[in-house]
């Protein structure tokens, strides 16, 4: 496989949709149709998780209801294999809480034409400043 040249388009496409339906509550759980059932790896705040399953549990734990998030950047790579690694910068707020900077990142793999997510990792940006 070589470089996909539509990388960009390809990553913004990608964060767009996944956020729209990580952020609404009646849909939230279908998120886990963008992770293979094995060959997925998620990172949540340090707890490491494997395969679409185990996503799933994680995100429906999470006890927030309402999400609001703005994204302040979107920069995508290509990756030799036809993938595309991805980061995103923004700020979200849950529920009542205050609002916190958070920096996800995102491989998606190539598989028969589309995409799944490989590796994701979410940190909140909050800083021990004691």
């Amino acid at each position: 496989m070589s470089l996909n040249p539509q990388y960009e388009d390809i990553g913004k496409g990608f964060v767009q949709q996944y956020y729209a339906i990580f952020d609404d509550p009646a849909n939230r759980a279908n998120v886990v149709n963008f992770y293979s059932a094995t060959d997925s790896f998620m990172t949540f705040e340090g707890h490491q998780i494997q395969g679409a399953p185990k996503i799933l549990e994680k995100v429906q734990s999470l006890s927030f209801q309402k999400i609001t998030r703005v994204i302040t950047t979107v920069d995508s790579q290509p990756t030799f294999d036809g993938g595309v690694l991805i980061n995103v910068l923004g700020r979200l707020q849950c529920d009542d809480d205050p609002p916190h900077a958070f920096a996800q990142v995102f491989m998606l793999k190539a598989n028969a034409g589309t995409f799944f997510v490989a590796h994701d990792i979410f940190r909140l940006n909050i800083h021990n400043s004691a």
